[in-house]
């Protein structure tokens, strides 16, 4: 089956809707040269020598900061005239007041315009070696006869799309599509059931939905036209939904559904671009559900694209020419912000990666690096200490001398597991950036810092430009100084950071602003060495406290180095003098309870279900529709039976 690729091109809409300046800011790597090889907008800071002045002036001289990379890095239909207007006290977050753009225009007329036939995806399907590449003009053309046929549906201004596809490139084109006219996506993950399908459509209002015949991954065929039929019946306000092909497989077509190819086959390859406030609403996201109900977050239009697009660029040392590698699927905020915003905004060629870790083996992953030749590769440390467990032999029988960083999103990642990434899989050559998010970007990261700077094992370390942690105690006093533990917040205001949740404001103040009054409360506890650097230790609702002592489950966890374990949760369970004790659930360490953990289908532990089962509630288990394996939790509540009955005799 071909994927639509017309061969039009609309650079018109570049010369006619867009206007200002722009530079990459790709220049080779700061090597202890000039700063502004580094970041060429370090000319206009003054005293700013070195990385550690330059993120002094990001969180010290905010407008200044902000102001040089948002005019230019962006490109502009009208100038902003303010760069901030944010209050963490009053929940007031706004960037880039006055200022009106594009994002599509961002992250594609413009490269275009430079370079058409530049590849900008890779779409690394399921089936090994049958990659395709899009280029920045077929994929403009796609998404301009995508924005046109939803205009033609009746998609307006503001209207909220749900597209629930793989990843793909007529995927990449529905989100930049819906930017480009002005309404506002929400990716749903191609694999949660039609209940959470359905409760995302209604909670997002949305009256249309973009959807695929079939999926596949690891080699299995997934009937999501099917799930989405389930999903819109229990959604009245949907009005049509726009079905491609991804496989030759018909299946049925209902009075809302629209053959998608077949009616963009009718459009033309110029779309007017929307002029876009700074704060318009750019896309809903939905987080997984791991700690109770699903938040539909909000991220508006420029900052998150700035945002997204310097980081892209300097945690991972991004240079022109060089194919990015992020592994997550774009329904996951990981995918939004680093298999596309941010690397298309930098002009950059970036990955979809379709398939598993494990298929059709355990080599899936280093041998697509080979083929593809990846220079940044980010993955999760789930899949990485899947991967230790099969051993080296399908690590090193690719070659990976093309990898120059490696990344890892999600969960803490536990020593071993850094060890094998770095050693086996990096050839101790390439720096293991372990970043930790807020949002819609990577907060702390060990890169980027001055050369040669130290990277730790497992510690995110060093705050990103723009980034102000605090470390705060139980009664929400700031801790001063270092070598201590604190609930982990962020001081000021920045331009990545959500707005709001979607029809629930109140909500939002109370989860992230109102638990300490002036900051932004992440939900994570960490410690702060003696060097200042950042170590996360978990989810503060995690958090086991033990006579009196606060433990997080990421140091305890790290018990995963021995070489028994692969994984494991911690969780704490009502123990009536300690308060708390400790109830270990390892993975292959205790096979009698399970050799596998409850995740969400973007790897993270659902330790509330853990909680759940080991303080007897396991009919109090919650929404359990984003959960990977279901199998897993039935596995534990009989596994945890056993032992208790094993206990009493």
């Amino acid at each position: 089956m071909a994927w639509l690729l017309p061969t039009a091109c609309c650079l018109k809409v570049f010369c006619q809707s867009s206007r200002g300046s722009f530079s990459s800011g790709l220049a080779r790597a700061w090597s202890g040269g000039p700063l502004t090889a580094y970041m060429p907008e370090a000319v206009a800071f003054a005293g700013s020598r070195d990385h550690p002045g330059l993120y002094k002036v990001s969180v010290e001289q905010v407008d200044e900061f902000w102001g040089a990379l948002g005019r230019n890095r962006l490109m502009w239909i009208n100038p902003f005239h303010s760069v901030n207007d944010c209050n963490l006290q009053q929940g007031r977050v706004s960037w880039f007041l006055g200022g009106q753009l594009n994002v599509a225009v961002n992250c594609l007329d413009r490269h275009v315009h430079i370079a058409p036939n530049k590849v900008a995806l890779i779409w690394e399907k399921d089936e090994p070696g049958k990659e395709v590449r899009v280029t920045y003009r077929e994929l403009l053309e796609l998404t301009c006869r995508l924005g046109n046929t939803l205009k033609r549906q009746g998609v307006k201004r503001g209207d909220r799309v749900t597209i629930y596809m793989p990843p793909c490139p007529l995927a990449v084109a529905s989100m930049l599509a819906c930017a480009r006219i002005g309404a506002v996506h929400t990716v749903v993950f191609a694999g949660f059931s039609s209940e959470a399908l359905a409760d995302r459509i209604r909670d997002a209002q949305s009256e249309t939905v973009i959807t695929v015949n079939q999926g596949l991954r690891g080699g299995k065929v997934i009937e999501l036209k099917q799930t989405v039929d389930q999903a819109v019946r229990a959604c009245p306000l949907v009005k049509r939904v726009l079905v491609s092909m991804r496989t030759e497989q018909k299946v049925p077509m209902s009075e809302l559904d629209v053959p998608l190819e077949e009616e963009m086959m009718k459009e033309d390859v110029c779309c007017e671009p929307a002029v876009m406030e700074s704060e318009d609403l750019l896309f809903l996201l939905y987080t997984s559900g791991s700690t109770g109900k699903p938040k539909g977050l909000v991220h508006s239009q420029a900052g998150y694209l700035l945002y997204a697009a310097i980081t892209h660029k300097y945690v991972f040392d991004y240079h022109d020419g060089d194919v990015f590698g992020c592994m997550a699927d774009i329904g996951w905020i990981t995918g939004h912000s680093y298999v596309v915003y941010g690397p298309l905004c930098n002009g950059g060629t970036t990955v979809l990666f379709e398939s598993t870790p494990v298929y059709p083996n355990p080599g899936r992953y280093w041998e697509t690096v080979e083929r593809l030749r990846i220079n940044q590769f980010y993955g999760a440390p789930t899949a990485i200490r899947l991967l230790l467990r099969y051993g080296d032999e399908w690590v090193k029988r690719y070659d990976r001398s093309s990898l120059k960083t490696l990344g890892s999103v999600g969960e803490p990642i536990n020593r071993e597991a850094w060890e094998w990434y770095f050693n086996v899989v990096g050839e101790a050559r390439c720096p293991v950036v372990d970043t930790w998010w807020q949002t819609g970007g990577i907060c702390i990261s060990p890169r980027p810092s001055s050369p040669g700077d130290e990277i730790l094992p497992g510690m995110a370390m060093r705050p990103l430009f723009g980034i102000s942690p605090a470390l705060l105690d139980d009664k929400g006093n700031v801790i001063t100084e270092n070598n201590a533990s604190g609930a982990l917040c962020i001081s000021q205001a920045w331009p990545g950071m959500a707005r709001t949740i979607y029809n629930d404001h109140k909500r939002f103040l109370e989860t992230y602003l109102m638990p300490y009054p002036g900051f932004f409360f992440t939900g994570d506890g960490a410690y702060r060495t003696s060097q200042g650097y950042y170590q996360l230790t978990g989810r503060l609702d995690d958090v086991i406290n033990v006579s009196g002592h606060r433990l997080g489950t990421a140091e305890l966890e790290d018990i995963n180095q021995h070489g028994a374990v692969a994984e494991s949760a911690v969780i704490g369970f009502p123990h009536e003098i300690k308060g708390e004790g400790l109830q270990p659930l390892l993975c292959s360490f205790l096979p009698q309870v399970t050799k596998r953990l409850p995740k969400t289908r973007s790897g993270k532990i659902m330790r509330r279900v853990l909680k759940k089962i080991v303080e007897d509630k396991a009919d109090e288990l919650g929404d359990l529709t984003t959960l990977d394996d279901h199998e897993a939790v039935e596995e534990i509540i009989e596994g945890h039976k056993r032992l208790l009955q094993e206990e009493q005799g």
